[in-house]
C-alpha cells in the first residue's frame, strides 16, 4: 500500500444548505465534484491520508476574532459554524499530534470577512483562518503565526484583522487589485503603526503562469517567512488563479499549485475560492493533498495542459522580478523606521474607512483610533456604522497587552456612548464582553 511520508488529516464540509443562489458559483458543486475525485483516485486509500469530521465552533471562537453586529447567529448561519469547525478540527488534529498537516475543504469561504461583520462581503461572513488562529493562540499559547494567501483575490479581510499584529505575518499573493475584487492589496498596504511591514502584499499581473508565480513564491515569499520563523504556516489556498476559473485572469495551473505547496509546506491549508468546478478543483486539489503528503504528483494534469500556451510574456516576467525586489527592499525596513516613515511619530493614530458589504448590499462607514505602542499590538476603539441603521463601538485589547494598553482599552469600553452598542474584545483575558448603550 502507498503510504503518505508524512500524516495528513482532511476535512471536507460541501455545505448542502448553504448557496448564494443555485446557478452562482460559489455553490456546492465546487466541493463534490473534489470529493469524487479524490476518492477515485484512490487517494483515501493512501496510508496516512485520513478524513475527520468537522466540529462546530462556538460563538465564543468567532468572538475572538469579530465584532458581529448586533451578534454572531444575525450574520451567520449554521454552514458558517460547520466551516470555520472544520478549520478548528484540523488544529486540534495538528496540535495534538494525530496528524502532520491538515487540510481543511469547506465551503462558506472567509478571507474578505473583516474584524467588524455587519453581514457577507465576497461571499465571506466570517472569517475562518482568523477564527482558527484566535483558537490556536488561545487554547494553545502558539506564539508567532504566517498565514500566506494565495487565492487570486487579496484576502482584505484577513489583512484586516491583523493589520495591527506583528506576531501575525499576513502574506497574499494576488491578480492586482486594479484588475480584481477587491480592488486592493497593493504594496503600500503594509500594516499598521504597531505592525509596519507585517502585512506584505504582492499583487501579480493578470496572466501570470507557473514561472513567474511560483518564482515570487521562491525569491520572495520564502526568504520573508525564514526571517519571520513563524510557529506555523497557514495557506489560505484559494485555487481561482487557475487558468480555468471563470472569474479571474491569471494562467496559473494544478501542477503550480502542487509545487506551490511543496515548497510553502503549511501545516493547514484551508480552501478559499476557485470556481472553475470541473476543469480546475479536482486536479488542484488531488494535487495539494499529494503534495502535502510528500507524494509524487507529476501525473496530476488537466487533459488540456500546455504549459507552452500558458506561459507568461517576457515583459510580464520582468515586471514580476522587479516587484519581488521591492517587496524585498520593504520588507527589510519593517518595524519601527517603515512606520515613523509612514505614520509619524503619535501617541494615537486615526484612520476613517468605507465598507461595502457587496453580497448583502451593506455601506458601512468607520472611524478607528489606535494607541501608538512599542511594547505591544496596541489596543483599539472602532466606531462602526451601518445603513442598516446599526450603530456600534468595538474595542479591542490585544494577546499580552502591556499595562498601558490594557488600562486604555478599559476606559474605553467603560466610557462608551453614543451608539446602539459596545463591545470588549480582551485577547489578554480571553473575554468578551457586550452592552447595550
Amino acid at each position: 500500500m502507498l503510504k503518505a511520508k508524512s500524516k495528513i488529516g482532511l476535512v471536507f464540509f460541501p455545505a448542502f444548505d448553504w448557496a448564494i443562489d443555485p446557478s452562482h458559483p460559489e455553490r456546492e458543486e465546487r466541493l463534490l465534484y473534489t470529493q469524487d475525485q479524490i476518492f477515485e483516485e484512490g487517494l483515501m486509500d493512501i496510508d496516512g491520508i485520513q478524513e475527520f469530521k468537522p466540529d462546530l465552533v462556538t460563538d465564543q471562537d468567532i468572538q475572538r476574532a469579530h465584532f458581529c453586529v448586533p451578534d454572531e447567529p444575525t450574520v451567520t448561519t449554521s454552514s458558517h459554524y460547520v466551516s470555520a469547525g472544520g478549520a478548528k478540527t484540523m488544529a486540534r488534529e495538528l496540535m495534538e499530534g494525530r496528524i502532520e498537516k491538515g487540510f481543511a475543504l469547506v465551503r462558506p469561504p472567509g478571507h474578505h470577512a473583516m474584524r467588524v461583520v455587519h453581514g457577507g462581503r465576497g461571499f465571506c461572513n466570517i472569517n475562518i483562518e482568523a477564527i482558527m488562529v484566535e483558537y490556536l493562540r488561545s487554547q494553545w499559547g502558539v506564539k508567532r503565526i504566517a498565514i500566506v494567501d494565495t487565492d487570486c483575490h487579496h484576502g482584505d479581510g484577513t489583512q484586516d484583522i491583523y493589520w495591527h499584529d506583528p506576531d501575525v505575518l499576513f502574506i497574499s499573493l494576488h491578480q492586482d487589485g486594479r484588475t480584481l475584487y477587491p480592488g486592493s492589496g497593493f504594496m503600500e498596504e503594509l500594516g499598521g503603526p504597531n505592525a509596519a511591514g507585517y502585512t506584505v502584499n504582492i499583487p501579480l499581473p493578470p496572466h501570470t503562469s507557473e514561472e513567474g508565480y511560483l518564482y515570487t513564491v521562491e525569491n520572495a515569499v520564502m526568504p520573508i517567512l525564514d526571517d519571520f520563523k513563524p510557529d506555523l504556516i497557514i495557506n489560505s489556498a484559494g485555487q481561482d488563479n487557475h487558468y480555468t476559473d471563470p472569474i479571474t485572469n491569471m494562467n496559473f495551473t494544478a501542477q503550480g499549485y502542487a509545487k506551490l505547496t511543496e515548497i510553502l509546506n503549511p501545516h493547514i491549508a484551508v480552501l478559499e475560492g476557485g470556481y472553475s468546478i470541473e476543469a480546475a478543483l479536482p486536479y488542484v486539489n488531488a494535487g495539494i493533498i499529494l503534495a502535502m503528503a510528500g507524494l509524487d504528483y507529476s501525473h496530476v494534469l488537466e487533459p488540456d495542459y500546455n504549459p507552452a500556451v500558458l506561459k507568461e510574456s517576457k515583459e510580464t516576467l520582468q515586471y514580476i522580478h522587479k516587484l519581488c525586489d521591492r517587496v524585498m527592499d520593504q520588507w527589510s525596513r519593517r518595524g519601527p523606521e517603515l512606520s515613523q516613515k509612514v505614520f509619524g511619530k503619535k501617541e494615537f493614530h486615526e484612520r476613517s474607512r468605507s465598507i461595502m458589504y457587496d453580497t448583502d448590499g451593506i455601506y458601512e462607514g468607520q472611524k478607528e483610533i489606535l494607541r501608538s505602542c512599542s511594547d505591544c499590538a496596541g489596543s483599539f476603539r472602532i466606531e462602526s456604522k451601518s445603513d442598516r441603521d446599526w450603530r456600534i463601538i468595538g474595542v479591542h485589547i490585544p494577546l499580552n497587552a502591556c499595562p498601558a494598553c490594557k488600562a486604555q482599552g478599559e476606559e474605553w469600553y467603560e466610557k462608551a456612548a453614543g451608539a446602539d452598542k459596545a463591545y470588549l474584545q480582551d485577547r489578554s483575558r480571553d473575554l468578551y464582553l457586550k452592552k447595550s448603550l
